[in-house]
């Protein structure tokens, strides 16, 4: 029971972080520099370790360019606001997603280029055979180390990670939380310690400072990648020495509602 639980904690963990540091904050934004021969590693392991659920990283991208320029409207490619619940939105995005991915569609030009570019390897991830591939390997760990067929019932995340991980950012950081800025969209901070979704989940705050590496604002906030991403810096790995800087003062704040005035005569 032990290793599958390892196991699994241990794909969750390196799957969202390489979706948070390699596809969003660097493929997506460019919040950070790195070398050619840092970037191809990068690319592979976030094959790696997304596995059966590699995603595209000019996919995602374009994607998540559009959702920034479009958050929370009809435009928004994947906005609760605009879907009963999180499998119609997820499905939509799929959808809009492997339309880009495998140009049955042209975006924007402003959504496309400035993303790492390996063709070979993008086409070895999005295969069916490396992801059956990746799959067998799952079921084979689990047959050799699940001790109840119950255990199985994890196999489907193993299956569908990147994708769930994308889910839950979208819809949990589009709904529930609290706001510390001001804005047009609804985005929102769930966790205020976020190592379920490696901090995607300050959404609100990563919406105000679209550019910031760290998506922690405040002092009670604990951005788990932008602790690699330190580390990573301080290796001279990457370079954030031109990142824009997450900032919270008093004036960024929420504007207080003032209260109702009085009517005249005590009415």
């Amino acid at each position: 029971m032990v290793a599958i639980l390892v196991f699994f904690v241990l794909h969750w963990q390196v799957s969202v972080f390489s979706q948070s540091f390699f596809l969003h904050r660097y493929g997506a934004h460019r919040q950070f520099t790195m070398s050619l021969g840092w970037e191809r590693f990068f690319h592979a392991f976030t094959l790696l370790t997304q596995g059966a659920s590699y995603l595209n990283v000019r996919g995602y991208a374009i994607l998540h360019r559009m959702h920034h320029a479009f958050s929370d409207t009809e435009k928004d490619p994947h906005s609760p606001e605009y879907h009963k619940n999180v499998f119609s939105m997820m499905w939509a995005t799929k959808n809009i997603y492997s339309d880009f991915t495998h140009d049955r569609v042209k975006p924007e030009a402003r959504f496309d280029g400035g993303v790492p570019n390996w063709p070979l390897l993008e086409k070895i991830g999005d295969s069916w055979i490396t992801r059956l591939a990746f799959g067998t390997a799952y079921t084979l760990f689990y047959m050799a180390f699940a001790p109840h067929w119950a255990f199985y019932l994890l196999l489907p995340l193993h299956f569908l990670m990147g994708p769930i991980h994308g889910a839950i950012v979208n819809w949990c950081g589009h709904r529930y939380g609290y706001r510390n800025f001001e804005s047009d969209d609804v985005s929102r901070n769930t966790l205020v310690f976020d190592v379920l979704t490696a901090g995607e989940l300050f959404q609100n705050n990563h919406h105000k400072f679209g550019m910031s590496p760290n998506f922690a604002a405040r002092w009670f906030e604990i951005d788990p990648t932008y602790q690699v991403i330190k580390v990573l810096a301080w290796l001279k790995i990457i370079d954030v020495s031109h990142a824009q800087i997450m900032r919270w003062k008093p004036e960024d704040k929420l504007p207080r509602v003032a209260p109702e005035p009085e009517l005249a005569g005590g009415e």
